[in-house]
């Protein structure tokens, strides 16, 4: 599969890794530009691209840049990628420590991947926000091992939701289905499923137990 990631650090780094090494194409940018990609490129065979070009072709777009960026990726990025091609959105909102007060979230009540979608122009499927990006190398197991973790994906195409799914389970881990992205903020950051490393039931009751009011120190 063509892959696209836009965002080299924690989760986009070792995503490069993981995907490059079960067989996809994968390129990747970043906002330091191609050059600065090269060990990573050494390291994994993925294609380092400007973002611009990094949707080229793509059957699968992640965007897993810190939210504050997000309105600063280029104008047309999805130009070129492959007809039916999903966006998976990682990312948090961290308005104390990172991206300053966004008012269309904290007044306005939007998810933070609806305010993504909005920004970006495309709908979005939202997975590996709360994740450890270690896991992602060192905590895949194969379907059924009783010791799997498993991963909240919310989306509001079943279609999508259900393409990152299968991408999930080939990189090692479970799903479980979270919702549409209007209920998306029950794996937002400081929610009990947020950072969990558990499996499918457990996963279940933490997006079941989750409340919607945005804790004090998630607010700008």
């Amino acid at each position: 599969m063509k892959i696209g990631i836009i965002g080299a650090g924690n989760i986009g780094g070792n995503l490069t890794r993981r995907l490059t090494a079960l067989g996809h194409d994968v390129s990747v940018a970043n906002s330091r530009g191609p050059e600065s990609l090269g060990a990573l490129a050494e390291e994994t065979g993925a294609t380092p691209v400007v973002a611009a070009e990094a949707a080229r072709g793509a059957e699968v777009v992640v965007v897993t840049v810190p939210l504050k960026n997000v309105p600063d990726l280029p104008s047309g990025l999805f130009d070129g990628a492959a007809d039916g091609f999903v966006v998976i959105d990682t990312g948090n909102y961290y308005p104390r420590e990172r991206d300053g007060r966004i008012a269309a979230i904290e007044d306005e009540g939007l998810t933070e991947s609806r305010w993504t979608e909005r920004q970006i122009g495309h709908p979005v499927v939202k997975a590996f926000n709360g994740t450890y990006a270690q896991d992602i190398l060192e905590r895949p197991l194969p379907a059924g091992d009783p010791a799997r973790l498993a991963l909240p994906v919310a989306g509001d195409d079943a279609a999508a939701k259900e393409r990152v799914r299968r991408l999930i389970d080939e990189l090692g881990f479970d799903t479980v289905d979270a919702g549409g992205i209007d209920e998306s903020w029950r794996q937002q950051p400081d929610t009990p499923v947020y950072g969990l490393r558990e499996g499918v039931d457990a996963v279940t009751k933490a997006l079941a137990e989750a409340s919607p009011e945005r804790p004090a120190g998630f607010r700008g």
